[in-house]
């Protein structure tokens, strides 16, 4: 279940005039009923709008005042977010004629066109609260207090994670609504600004649109239909001309294979840095200890000790943990049993939670292996897995039959591509031999009338660190290095790394400077020596500036340099 949440404004989206219809409260009542959340996010004081709500209780958690007020409707209690509203604010308010003026526990609003007269007032107090639009209602909040700050204090009580959350509004203020979810859906009354803003549009208005997607979310039509979010998307490379390849962080199933020392740990790394940094829960399933120094991951089991089942599940119980689950201290034989007593719980809370995002299988064939037969317990109707393995036709077929993106490194990748297909009974459009640089990749989208297509896979970050050192400070060999000749070819000045090129940079003459940026070659020399397209693309475009001078463009290129290379100051 990948959506277990909705977040739902009330004021022209839940309600119209204030009121709730009978038939959008059913739906929500069967929403309920699968075992997923509803959150109401409101700018309404809470006292207010339980006068108003039908049943507060079908909500689990109710944040009022636009963030400022955290409402448990089973238990009755309160927690204010936000500080209390400052009465000299108030004060000032009302001599400077506002009206009307209504005072929460922590808000203050009025109405349009008083937003002037409200800034002003701020401004003279020295205060840092903020203006709020809702439409013709103009909030007044403290520092912080946002709907999407609201929301993450309601998630964090209901242990749930923001990728997990669909979204409903219609107004301004549901623009940090929309920052803080997954998935964000305007009702069809929505103000054109949140329209644009939204992944889905509703055709109904008001109760009638929230009935028509959690309806949607409740039969799991809106999963099925794969509707695509581009912007939640993992780069795993670059094609020809540049175009970014990428794979949905939480639905496709992905298959890393190629020989030892081909680039797999390289690309497995990059995407899991990514997905963590995104807030995406992520579990590794490491049999030999080889992600370890996984940042911000924690580490259950040892060289000494085998992880146990619950450590790891109530490490999970926490969207922002993310989990390695090192094996190496069982014997070998044992390590596939504690996976597959593993598997189903993990399976188990991705369908109550949606969590973990990203579930992945080093040594896949080990674990999984080609004879593997799933227990009744275990459901094969993967999603969100990262297959990872040196020998792709000794797994199970049927977890390679679940593979959406399979990704093939290192020598003979035509062969171990047709290898796969052949496994799961699939054929390979136009496949011809080829031979892979060193981080080249062939990436086969499984279910797509598609041939094979060669990318470049990006790096880890720990990769990136080390390849940074050498290039910064190492020894680059000759064939590589930047040779400061000039248009007559008298000078021999080598730059076997960047800082010695930033010396020689600020030495030679301006004309041996710009011939070499006329003719493009620092971004060649950075795009083929050291594999860096960032950084070739920024010099790039300083190169195709005829009007630099010398003095400027060479400040560019150095600055372009040291920022991305955090290199020493010169003479330090």
């Amino acid at each position: 279940m990948r959506f277990t949440a909705v977040a739902l404004d009330y004021d022209g989206t839940l309600a119209t005039d204030g009121r709730v219809q009978r038939e959008t409260m059913a739906v929500l009542h069967d929403c309920v009923a699968t075992g997923r959340k509803l959150i109401l996010v409101t700018g309404r004081m809470l006292k207010e709008l339980l006068t108003l709500l039908p049943d507060a209780a079908l909500f689990s958690r109710i944040v009022a005042e636009n963030g400022a007020v955290l409402y448990r409707p089973n238990t009755r209690e309160r927690l204010l977010l936000g500080e209390a509203a400052p009465s000299r604010l108030v004060d000032s308010l009302y001599r400077k004629s506002v009206t009307p003026v209504d005072v929460g526990e922590s808000i203050i609003a009025t109405v349009r066109p008083h937003e002037v007269s409200v800034l002003e007032a701020i401004r003279d107090l020295g205060l840092e609260h903020h203006v709020v639009f809702n439409r013709e209602s103009v909030m007044i909040l403290p520092p912080g207090i946002t709907k999407a700050s609201g929301l993450k204090a309601a998630l964090q009580e209901l242990q749930l994670s923001p990728h997990n959350v669909v979204a409903i509004g219609d107004s301004e203020n549901d623009h940090a609504l929309f920052q803080a979810s997954e998935l964000c859906v305007a009702v069809h009354n929505a103000i054109p600004m949140l329209r644009e803003a939204a992944d889905l549009v509703t055709t109904q208005p008001n109760g009638a649109g929230v009935a028509e997607v959690v309806t949607s979310i409740t039969t799991g039509e809106v999963e099925r239909s794969g509707r695509p979010l581009p912007r939640h998307r993992v780069t795993i490379g670059w094609g020809a001309d540049q175009a970014v390849m990428t794979i949905d962080p939480v639905m496709d199933n992905m298959l890393i294979a190629g020989s030892s020392a081909s680039g797999k740990s390289t690309l497995a790394h990059g995407i899991l840095e990514q997905l963590v940094e995104r807030g995406y829960q992520v579990c590794v399933i490491d049999p030999e200890g080889d992600y370890e120094s996984f940042d911000r991951a924690v580490v259950f089991g040892s060289a000494h000790r085998g992880p146990t089942m619950a450590e790891v599940m109530t490490a999970l119980d926490n969207p922002d943990t993310h989990t390695v689950v090192n094996l190496v201290g069982l014997p070998l034989r044992d390590r596939p049993a504690l996976f597959l007593e593993l598997l189903p719980h993990l399976q188990d809370r991705r369908a109550r939670t949606g969590r973990p995002h990203r579930i992945l299988i080093d040594e896949t064939h080990h674990l999984l292996p080609t004879d593997w037969r799933p227990a009744p317990e275990v459901n094969t109707h993967f999603t969100g897995m990262l297959f990872v393995t040196v020998h792709p036709d000794q797994v199970s077929p049927v977890a390679l039959r679940t593979v959406d993106v399979a990704v093939v490194l290192g020598e003979r990748p035509s062969e171990t591509i047709r290898a796969f297909a052949d496994k799961v009974g699939l054929s390979v459009h136009q496949l011809e031999p080829c031979r892979l640089e060193p981080g080249e990749a062939l990436a086969w989208a499984v279910r797509e009338p598609s041939s094979p297509v060669r990318f470049r896979i990006i790096s880890s970050r720990a990769e990136r660190r080390r390849h940074r050192r050498k290039y910064a400070e190492g020894e680059l060999p000759p064939e590589r290095s930047f040779y400061f000749r000039g248009a007559d070819g008298q000078l021999n000045l080598r730059a076997q790394n960047l800082i010695v090129f930033r010396q020689l940079a600020d030495g030679v003459d301006d004309a041996t400077w710009l011939y070499h940026l006329r003719n493009h070659d620092y971004s060649r020399w950075v795009e083929t020596a050291m594999k860096d397209s960032f950084l070739a693309d920024r010099l790039r475009h300083i190169e195709q500036q005829p009007a630099l001078s010398a003095e400027v463009s060479r400040r560019l290129v150095t600055q372009a340099i040291e920022e991305r290379y955090t290199l020493p100051v010169v003479g330090s």
